[in-house]
C-alpha cells in the first residue's frame, strides 16, 4: 500500500497536535463506553440464561405431563355399569 492512498492526519489545534482537554474528553467518552459495552454483554448473558431456564422448565413439565399420562390405565379398563331393571 503506498504511502498517498491513506489520508492525512487531521490536526485538531493550531498547533498540530491534540489539546490536553480534547484529549481528556476522549479518554472520558472510551470509558463509558467501555462500562457501557460490558453490562450489555452482561444483560445478553442474563437474558440467554433466563431463556434456558424457563425453556427447560417449559419442557420438563410437557416432558412430566407426558409421562404422566401414559401411566393411567383407569380408562383403559373402563366398563360399563350393569343395568339394573326394576319395575
Amino acid at each position: 500500500m503506498d504511502k498517498n492512498d491513506q489520508m492525512p492526519e487531521v490536526n485538531l489545534s493550531k498547533d498540530g497536535e491534540i489539546d490536553r482537554r480534547i484529549l481528556q474528553q476522549i479518554k472520558f467518552v472510551e470509558r463509558q463506553n467501555f462500562v457501557r459495552v460490558n453490562r450489555l454483554n452482561r444483560m445478553r448473558k442474563n437474558a440467554r440464561f433466563t431463556g434456558l431456564l424457563l425453556g427447560s422448565i417449559a419442557l420438563s413439565i410437557y416432558g412430566y405431563s407426558i409421562y404422566a399420562i401414559k401411566q393411567e390405565s383407569f380408562l383403559d379398563d373402563f366398563d360399563e355399569p350393569e343395568t339394573t331393571n326394576k319395575q
